[in-house]
């Protein structure tokens, strides 16, 4: 494997590359290194690289001309990738693809960036190694060359090592432990003294599991599980922000044809699938609010029809059901909310179209809906007809972007329900 680091500063990688594997890799010729550095190839008489960007705004932009030149000084540069905040995140995966390239050239960023035109005369890979600012790209150049190099054959002396790591199967890495057997009042787990491979396998497994769910759950998405590792996870006690988030489902007040403030009909079908999305992700009441006694009746009509009823089905369907709590006014469910969780909730708007004033606060985020969630109640409010009338959402403390933002968006509310309980908690939640 042959790195080619494009670098205002080679002195950089003085001591990282004669060091550890990647110093005895080099010596051993199964990884080589060669610098190239812009300013050699710079046409201002101090060798400078960059210049302010057009349309002004802070810092200094990389020029092309040294750059395209450095890189072009290359014979073969093979795959060749600018580090840079701007890139796609730097994976496993993607180090598993540039370890099956002969070359890898690595552009280290500088200053406020690029010029944009290089990449449309290069065919570069922008990457990005995290969600941090860096004085350069030397830093996640180094980062890039050690997770591609260790993937090289006889670079780490043991092949089975590259692999049995953190990520490369999907999931966080199992907690190791050494001698002493008992350090400061803290024994190694039993399992792992007792001799019995299998015993220890599963052990390390479940560990792993347990890991990657309570800090990284957004790789269990793509990670390789199996039946066992899916009860296994469930199993696992972990906090669960949904018990705190409630549907609060209005028909009044609603806006009507001709954007005029009145009531709408309540519909089975959104009692019963809005009710099932509750049950699904372990949410709190579903508040079905209406002030028309004979809607509210109607409602009590099917919660009685589906509440004694025996049969799998209806069991089912009567455990969901439990969840919904008529209320003749949206005043009624926070109370209710309030008096439940000790604490008035949240009140978080929906919307299929974009607040209309220009000076509109930010739209909330799934996320940040899931960290309150997890500090306390949250009434998620939904509005039937054609939305929730402008009082509502002038009562909320915050509103999110619509659902479909890009392009049409005409979701039944039960629909927007479903994809709203998955955004906010997800699986893992």
């Amino acid at each position: 494997m042959r790195f080619h680091l494009v670098t205002l500063f080679p002195e950089f990688f003085t001591s990282p590359l004669a060091t550890g594997l990647m110093g005895r890799a080099r010596e051993a010729g199964v990884v080589d290194v060669s610098f190239h550095d812009p300013r050699t190839f710079s046409t201002d008489r101090h060798h400078h690289v960059d210049d302010r960007p057009y349309g002004g705004g802070p810092g200094m932009v990389l020029q092309p001309g040294p750059v395209a030149a450095a890189v072009r000084e290359i014979a073969r540069p093979g795959r060749i990738l600018f580090l840079t905040p701007a890139g796609r995140p730097f994976t496993q995966a993607l180090a598993r693809e540039c370890a099956r390239e002969e070359d890898l050239t690595l552009i280290c960023g500088r200053y406020e960036g690029l010029d944009a035109r290089v990449a449309g005369l290069l065919p570069l890979t922008p990457v990005c190694v995290g969600d941090a600012v860096l004085n350069g790209g030397e830093t996640a150049a180094l980062a890039v060359m050690e997770a591609v190099g260790r993937l090289v054959p006889g670079f780490m002396g043991k092949e089975a090592s590259g692999e049995d790591e953190s990520f490369s199967a999907g999931i966080l890495e199992y907690p190791h432990y050494t001698r002493p057997e008992i350090f400061e009042g803290l024994p190694v787990p039993a399992v792992l003294r007792n001799g019995d491979h299998a015993a220890i396998a599963a052990w390390r497994r479940g560990e792993a599991l347990a890991a990657t769910l309570r800090q990284r759950p957004e790789l269990l998405d793509e990670a390789p599980l199996d039946r066992a590792d899916a009860a296994a996870l469930a199993a696992l006690p972990r906090e669960r922000p949904g018990r705190n988030l409630s549907f609060c489902l209005l028909h009044y007040p609603v806006l009507l044809e001709g954007r005029k403030c009145g009531a709408s009909s309540l519909t089975n079908l959104d009692v019963h699938d809005i009710a099932r999305i509750s049950r699904s992700y372990g949410m709190g009441p579903f508040y079905v609010v209406t002030p028309l006694e004979d809607q509210l009746r109607l409602l009590g009509a099917i919660l009685r029809h589906w509440g004694g009823a025996a049969g799998p089905l209806r069991s089912d369907r009567s455990r969901a059901l439990s969840l919904v709590r008529g209320m003749p006014s949206l005043d009624d469910a926070i109370a209710e909310a309030t008096a439940r969780a000790g604490t008035a909730p949240r009140l978080v708007a929906t919307s299929a179209a974009w607040p209309e004033k220009k000076r509109a606060a930010p739209p909330l985020t799934p996320a940040k809906v899931r960290d309150w969630c997890r500090e306390g109640p949250v009434l998620l409010l939904l509005g039937t007809a054609r939305g929730l009338a402008p009082e509502v959402t002038a009562l909320s403390d915050g509103r999110l972007r619509p659902l479909r933002f890009l392009g049409e968006n005409h979701l039944s509310v039960r629909s927007a329900a479903a994809i709203l309980a998955d955004r906010i908690l997800g699986d893992f939640c």
